[in-house]
């Protein structure tokens, strides 16, 4: 089985490991992160997300993949493709997505990887274009999906199905890039 890799200059996005449990669950269970993103995860909810994580690469050959800092081989977040959940605004639709640890945030590193995931997409998926929802207050999230070009679609706004109805984290907004826009964007940059 060949291992899945993209590197960029500081960032390799990879297959998940059995060692990544740990580090990912300290992401998972940190209230700054997750304030944008739902209740804290417990250790064994993450080594399932793991696991969906996995399956999915092996299904479809792509998830939010491990993301590991170059410098220091530090698991520093998830950033990658899942095909968006039934429920939401872009069931089926390729869906851009990450999470990383606060140490790490402001460094640029999930553009980077974000970018590295779109280009991924493009190059190896049919579809006409990438998507990404986030919290309507995850105001960090938005700024890098407008960074990698994407832009917001009133339209396609939503409130989420797995967010209870009296959770402030209920309504998503929904951005996308389509294929030509990046293709237009590569070519200028």
């Amino acid at each position: 089985m060949t291992l899945f890799c993209i590197e960029t200059p500081r960032i390799i996005l990879r297959d998940w490991r059995e060692e990544d449990i740990d580090p990912f669950h300290a992401i998972c269970s940190d209230p700054v992160v997750m304030e944008t993103l739902g209740p804290l995860m417990r250790r064994d909810e993450v080594a399932d997300l793991v696991g969906r994580m996995h399956r999915m690469q092996a299904d479809q050959g792509h998830c939010f993949w491990a993301m590991e800092r170059k410098e220091d081989a530090q698991l520093i977040g998830w950033c990658g493709i899942i095909r968006g959940r039934p429920g939401t605004s872009i069931h089926e639709m390729p869906e851009a997505g990450w999470r990383m640890t606060p140490s790490a945030w402001g460094k640029g590193y999930v553009t980077e990887a974000a970018l590295a995931s779109v280009q991924w997409a493009f190059e190896h998926l049919a579809d006409d274009a990438v998507w990404a929802i986030t919290n309507t207050d995850n105001h960090r999230s938005r700024a890098v999906m407008e960074r990698v070009g994407m832009a917001h679609d009133p339209r396609l706004d939503f409130d989420h199905p797995d967010v209870p109805a009296d959770s402030p984290l209920l309504r998503h907004v929904t951005y996308r890039i389509d294929r030509t826009v990046w293709m237009q964007n590569r070519q200028q940059g």
